[in-house]
């Protein structure tokens, strides 16, 4: 067998992995790149396989970075299907249709500033048309925890909870007699809403992702602490609290722990806004997921309540319903995307925010190099939104605890359960990756870290 990673090869975005075996050619996700100029621009680039000879695309959850590039895969020309789990099917499709979304938009926006320049036929096309993602939504075909199939002759695939996101997965390729484990993002064991992935069978290789092999995240208990502590302190300065969110995952996570912190009494029936109206389609397709759910979560459904639903929410679908926020000063939460605050409605909410001294930013997910969470986080005084400067002068706040990603503990009890597998490092920035192969190799394991686009046996 042969592994070829055309993207997340010592960077954190693009995942895009192919094994090559005598069955034939599969690929592991297919996602985009995020973050600077140059990392973007890999996303046109050719992908170092034909994609009209691949025999099947396994995806492990729904993420951007994950599922980004299919509907490039498909209009150069894959004719297969998208293997994955019902619920990566649902988040998947909510998530394609606002990138094509965007990617109409920023494609106009280019077009009109490059009309006024001369050159409008130097700008390309969208990375993917709306067609185009309804074509890819329509590819994809359902994968169930715990049950092995053939994607491929003589290629046996088992999908296994991986407890990131609602649907994630991480899987079991068993071919030629080997066993290759393909990690996909695996989650916090100490998250408050999923359930902790299982070690796997004993593999041969396993292909893992490193995002935050280089720490180790606070517990639980003592996130919810910081996390309380925060809010509380945002609201006695009288300044809005703004958390920038992903849409999947972490809006859930945020809207839960501000569900307990009301009904604890711990914070008082404040209006909190979900600004984003992709993480309004997720909040409801989480509530489907209730098996994935950790108990206590689970129990709030049971009852007849909404854990993702604390009192005075107020869902903000509409642009109008956004720019009225513009008005609200002070005693509220405000939740709005993109995460790392490279686009999206969080950012009209920041340049209205950010200069305001009784103002908090509450930042709960990674921010890549290169993103204006990444400068906030690096402690900037001052940062340019819309072309204008605006000062930091509101309270900036990382609550890491929060991760749904998995921390160097939980890296390496997933791999403890096959002492013998080679590791071949992804997803990850070169310095965590470095840290995690040094203490490996030292323990006696076979370690590899894959350059983009360069071949591999196995």
């Amino acid at each position: 067998m042969r592994l070829t990673c055309a993207g997340a090869a010592r960077t954190v975005t693009g995942s895009c992995h192919l094994l090559e075996t005598r069955g034939g050619t599969l690929v592991v996700d297919c996602g985009q790149f995020q973050g600077p100029a140059e990392l973007e621009a890999l996303n046109r680039s050719p992908f170092p396989f034909d994609p009209g000879g691949l025999g099947a695309v396994l995806v492990t959850h729904g993420h951007l970075d994950h599922v980004g590039r299919l509907p490039r895969l498909v209009s150069l020309g894959y004719r297969g299907e998208f293997h994955a789990t019902p619920g990566t099917r649902e988040i998947a499709a909510i998530i394609l249709r606002d990138a094509a979304a965007l990617a109409r938009e920023d494609h106009e926006r280019e077009l009109r500033r490059a009309a006024r320049a001369g050159r409008a036929h130097e700008v390309p096309g969208p990375l993917f048309t709306a067609a185009e993602a309804e074509e890819a939504i329509a590819r994809f075909r359902p994968a169930a925890y715990d049950e092995p199939f053939e994607p491929l002759p003589g290629v046996r695939v088992t999908y296994r909870r991986a407890g990131h996101i609602l649907g994630s997965a991480y899987l079991e390729v068993e071919a030629e007699g080997r066993r290759v484990v393909f990690s996909g993002d695996l989650g916090n064991g100490q998250s408050a809403l999923h359930v902790s992935a299982s070690p796997p069978r004993d593999a041969d290789a396993v292909v893992l992702e490193t995002t935050y092999a280089d720490r180790s995240h606070r517990s639980l208990e003592a996130t919810r602490e910081e996390f309380a502590s925060v809010i509380v302190r945002a609201l006695e300065a009288g300044g809005n609290v703004i958390v920038p969110t992903f849409a999947v995952e972490r809006a859930q996570q945020v809207l839960y722990e501000l569900y307990r912190l009301k009904a604890l009494g711990i914070i008082p029936d404040i209006p909190v806004y979900l600004d984003s109206p992709m993480a309004t389609q997720v909040t409801r397709v989480y509530g489907d997921g209730i098996a994935e759910l950790e108990p206590e979560v689970a129990a709030v459904f049971a009852s007849g309540g909404d854990p993702f639903a604390p009192p005075s929410l107020i869902f903000t679908v509409t642009t109008e319903e956004s720019k009225r926020l513009n008005d609200v000063h002070g005693g509220a939460v405000i939740m709005a995307g993109s995460g790392m605050m490279t686009g999206g409605r969080v950012l009209h909410h920041l340049k209205h925010n950010l200069w305001r001294e009784a103002a908090s930013i509450v930042i709960v997910g990674y921010q890549a190099r290169g993103t204006l969470g990444r400068a906030l986080v690096d402690g900037a005084k001052v940062v340019r939104i819309f072309g204008e400067e605006i000062a930091v002068k509101a309270s900036i706040h990382t609550i890491g605890g929060f991760s749904a990603h998995a921390d160097r503990g939980d890296l390496e009890a997933f791999v403890a359960a096959s002492p013998t597998a080679e590791l071949l490092l992804v997803h990850g920035e070169p310095e965590a990756m470095a840290g995690f192969a040094d203490a490996q190799r030292a323990a006696g394991r076979r370690v590899r870290c894959p350059e983009l686009g360069v071949p591999l046996e196995l």
